[in-house]
């Protein structure tokens, strides 16, 4: 059986799956669980859609996964959806999550191994960023550029930075590797150098420090074809509104969608809040 075929089995069967996913199949309400959610995507100026969002809410809390699948025809998509199955397969037994670091980093090396299977000399891959949430602390973690946010007293708060050339550059010039000007010079480098399906994947970007959440506190994800599209200042301007977490996250998106005369990727938004119990 050629490699072709394999990918175009493959590729069915994960159809099935992000069918289960995104209607109906596995996002769960758990009793006590008083975090909200809301997702919403666009395919962009894109023909095929290839970020994956999903929210799973367990006794043990609430993970948020976002992943932007990268290669040519199907290939992204089938390594999205591995990328989120492996994180929430892995996520559902737990009643409690004692160490979200080190979940977060054995499963991020596990989705990379899988995909690496999964598509074998193909190129392709995904970037994907994670928030888990007990409902007191919020942590995540991130391969590749997927921005994760707080929304907090009318400010969006950036948490992560992404993995991409400038970003490096910035924490080589910090730690003394490279000059001033070669720091700038590489500030519009925006290509990602770390992705999951990569040979030589490396180390993730994971919160040093757990963030305490507050009671209205609206943690955001997105991909590129809402970041590079939207100001800060225009989503900070939707998140203050009061609204269900869902019309705010559609919202996001439809603001994107109206932009112009510019090339847009594929745009995912989730968009979580926490709430009184």
């Amino acid at each position: 059986m050629t490699g072709s075929t394999l990918l175009l089995l493959g590729s069915a069967i994960f159809v099935a799956l992000i069918f289960c996913r995104l209607f109906g199949g596995t996002q769960e309400n758990v009793q006590g669980n008083c975090t909200k959610s809301g997702i919403c995507q666009t395919t962009g100026n894109q023909v095929l859609q290839a970020d994956r969002a999903q929210v799973l809410n367990t006794n043990a809390g609430t993970l948020a996964v976002l992943a932007d699948g990268i290669g040519k025809e199907n290939t992204g998509v089938v390594c999205a959806q591995i990328a989120v199955d492996t994180l929430l397969d892995q996520f559902e037994p737990y009643q409690g999550l004692n160490s979200p670091d080190y979940f977060f980093k054995s499963c991020f090396y596990e989705a990379n191994k899988r995909i690496q299977r999964t598509i074998g000399e193909r190129r392709g891959g995904a970037c994907m960023g994670a928030v888990f949430t007990d409902g007191n602390y919020l942590h995540y973690a991130v391969a590749g550029d997927i921005r994760i946010a707080l929304f907090r007293g009318d400010e969006l708060i950036p948490l992560s930075k992404g993995q991409t050339l400038d970003v490096l550059a910035v924490q080589a010039y910090e730690e003394g590797k490279i000059s001033r000007q070669d720091a700038i010079w590489s500030m519009d480098e925006k290509r990602i150098w770390n992705y999951l399906g990569q040979d030589g994947f490396h180390e993730i970007e994971i919160c040093k420090i757990p963030v305490r959440l507050k009671q209205g506190d609206k943690v955001l994800l997105i991909s590129k074809g809402i970041f590079e599209v939207l100001s800060w200042r225009e989503m900070e301007d939707i998140l203050a509104e009061s609204a269900p977490v869902q019309e705010l996250a559609d919202k996001i998106v439809l603001e994107a969608e109206q932009k112009k005369g510019i090339d847009k990727e594929n745009g995912s938004v989730i968009l979580l809040q926490e709430m009184e119990a």
